[in-house]
């Protein structure tokens, strides 16, 4: 098992107020922001090369290994929503319409509705870690919880230990497909994306039922399609939950502390960083979405030279996920993270 590498910042949230987003921005080197359409291309064929080598494994393979190929496939699968997400970015092409077009296509496999994805994911970008308006693993505060019936409050439980693994489903069939969670003049795109996914799955799913039957829609589509919800729901936990990161209200929060101190930086095995296209370097796309996927180690570089105190920093492992999923339930402003235990003894 890997070990757990922690880097815990000096001064973090402690540090001076007048730090800047755009002074952190200015130590990037220039060549972090170059979009290098080799490069792009290249990763773009990279996941489909590596998806399709997936599939082929999954129609030959002995049905003993069907359990490493969906584990394969399922994180390359990954790596389309990583294409997408840079063409959401607009860092994957400099022409709209290009990053529209290849960003729509790649979610298409995974039933994931572009531009629904696209406005809610900038809204998290904008409110990094602030306490009840950030969207990416809100954690409850007591209160909140406490307003929950009981059913409530078991999903919640369940989401924030063993079963963290399907929130990235709940995230995506909650928030993606309701129009009441967009504004008005972004609806209509919502709508387009929205139509897109749904008149593929109507096409596609009873295709791949009508010739390989209910076992080939689980094997070829349901299994890797939760492999990669998987990695989805464990890369945005890790990204921004660990004790030490604090969740702010808005009259506290502080757009550069957020994005720096608050970012986490994890370590995958290197098989996982590479069909993913480095998505865990997370920090420097927390800095600046400009930043394509290809860039991301070199501007983590850089903020190691530059601003290593403030850097949370971690090696992916079971035990960083114990911790996660045992600490990190509850959200006190006054108190930071505790765990249902502690909220359970502490309970008049």
């Amino acid at each position: 098992m890997t070990t757990l590498r922690t880097r815990l910042p000096k001064i973090a949230y402690d540090s001076p107020p007048d730090i800047r987003l755009k002074d952190i921005i200015k130590t990037l080197p220039r060549e972090c922001f170059q979009q290098n359409r080799r490069k792009a291309w290249s990763s773009l064929l990279t996941s489909v090369f590596m998806v399709s080598l997936g599939y082929v494994g999954l129609v030959i393979a002995p049905w003993f290994l069907l359990p490493l190929l969906w584990i394969f496939t399922g994180t390359a699968l990954t790596g389309f929503f990583v294409i997408a997400h840079d063409c959401g970015h607009r860092s994957f092409a400099k022409r709209r319409w290009v990053n529209d077009l290849v960003g729509h296509l790649f979610m298409l496999p995974l039933i994931y509705p572009f531009h629904s994805w696209r406005i809610l994911h900038n809204h998290h970008h904008i409110h990094t870690n602030k306490l009840a308006v950030d969207n990416a693993w809100q954690p409850f505060t007591s209160e909140f919880y406490e307003s929950f019936g009981w059913l409530g409050q078991w999903g919640y439980r369940l989401l924030r230990t063993r079963f963290w693994w399907v929130g990235s489903i709940i995230h995506w069939a909650g928030l993606h497909f309701d129009l009441a969670n967009f504004q008005l003049k972004d609806r209509d795109k919502v709508k387009l994306s929205v139509t897109v996914v749904l008149v593929f799955a109507a096409i596609a799913f009873p295709i791949l039922i009508a010739t390989t039957g209910i076992w080939g829609f689980v094997k070829f589509w349901l299994l890797p399609w939760l492999v990669y919800h998987f990695w989805m729901s464990t890369f945005t936990l890790v990204h921004h939950t660990i004790p030490e990161i604090p969740f702010e209200a808005d009259s506290e929060w502080n757009a550069a502390k957020a994005q720096l101190s608050g970012t986490v930086h994890c370590d995958y095995p290197r098989w996982v960083e590479l069909l993913c296209h480095d998505i865990s370097v997370h920090i420097p796309h927390h800095l600046s979405t400009a930043i394509p996927s290809y860039n991301l180690r070199l501007a983590h570089s850089s903020l190691q030279q530059n601003w290593e105190a403030y850097l949370h920093e971690h090696r992916f492992s079971w035990s960083l996920m114990k911790q996660i999923t045992e600490q990190c339930h509850l959200y006190k402003p006054e108190h930071g993270y505790w765990s249902f235990k502690d909220y359970s003894s502490k309970r008049p």
